[in-house]
């Protein structure tokens, strides 16, 4: 009985701990774009580089028959 005495204010000032911080992120703007940043590491950068004019051309492909150097 006597530990629940110490247990119920640790947990108080613990949730309000946890609030204040959730408060601050919302205010600060960590929860503005939840899926840009998680979604970017995903994008294939190779699409990019084909679609834009000074990306170098891949090598043509060789026919059948023709020799390599």
């Amino acid at each position: 009985m006597d530990v629940i005495y110490s247990l119920i204010p640790g947990m108080t000032v613990f949730g309000l701990v946890f609030v204040g911080i959730l408060i601050w992120a919302v205010k600060h703007g960590q929860y503005e774009d939840m899926e840009g940043n998680a979604s970017r590491i995903l994008l294939d950068d190779d699409e990019d580089a084909l679609l834009r004019d000074d990306a170098p051309s891949p090598p043509a492909a060789k026919k059948n028959g023709e020799k390599s150097q």
